[in-house]
């Protein structure tokens, strides 16, 4: 059962963001409130706008700043940690009317708050290559490689969204022709930063099922069935080299 304090709060924030609850009339109207009111709004605006650079550079401020406006009013921060907002940013940009002429802007999106995820995740230990000396491809097989916290992936089957971001990102100008094709994106968070590459639609494949708790056997089937080109072994270089995995938990 909530209490009046209760109450008051989630009204308070439902006046903050235009939706006029009954019973606050009086204090809405007050000049100072809607200082208030506007400057908590500003405050998420800013977020957004900080926590999504790579949309910034191709749309620019003023285009962000509307869009980002109207996403805050519509739905408000559920942290207090302004870092961590705009999770549900890509999903507006999606149905956002003005941006219908840019279709890849969503997924540049979703790529800079894969960013933001894995900037902000907790840091853990990383398996490395050495961890497997001596380990036959017997031993390997049953074996579950578990990613880190800090590692976000993810495949984009009809545009290039990871060149679009990366070039955005690195604030590179983009090719004159640039392939128009599916790709995928990883990134890893480390003590230091966050380093991206490229990923195959069967990397992402295999991610996702060694995220959902295959072995290392049935993971890679799985990576072969979506890609039947993959060159495993080099797959699980890259992957190791990007410090993707926890360490092994053998028992």
């Amino acid at each position: 059962m909530k209490t009046s304090l209760g109450r008051f709060q989630e009204a308070f924030v439902e006046a903050l963001y235009q939706r006029s609850p009954p019973g606050l009339q009086g204090l809405t109207e007050q000049a100072g409130f809607s200082v208030y009111r506007n400057t908590v709004l500003k405050g998420c605006t800013d977020a957004l706008c900080d926590n999504f650079p790579s949309v910034e550079r191709l749309v620019g401020t003023d285009w962000l700043r509307g869009a980002a406006t109207i996403h805050a009013q519509q739905t408000p921060p559920n942290d207090a940690r302004l870092v961590l907002y705009g999770e549900d940013f890509a999903d507006f940009l999606d149905a956002f009317e003005p941006a219908r002429e840019l279709p890849y802007l969503a997924g540049v999106a979703r790529l800079d708050r894969l960013w933001l995820e894995a900037y902000t995740a907790p840091q853990e230990p990383a398996l490395q290559w050495s961890d497997l000396a001596g380990m036959t491809a017997s031993d390997l097989a049953p074996c579950h490689l578990q990613p880190r916290a800090s590692a976000r992936w993810r495949w984009f089957d009809q545009q290039p969204i990871y060149s679009i971001w990366r070039y955005n990102r690195e604030a590179l100008p983009l090719p004159e022709e640039l392939p128009w094709h599916a790709e995928g994106a990883l990134l890893v968070g480390h003590a230091e930063g966050v380093t991206w590459q490229a990923l195959d639609v069967g990397g992402c494949a295999f991610l996702d099922a060694c995220a959902s708790g295959h072995d290392l056997d049935q993971a890679s089937t799985l990576a072969l069935r979506a890609q039947a080109d993959l060159d495993f072994t080099v797959l699980l270089g890259n992957l190791l080299g990007a410090a993707v995995f926890q360490p092994l938990k053998l028992t």
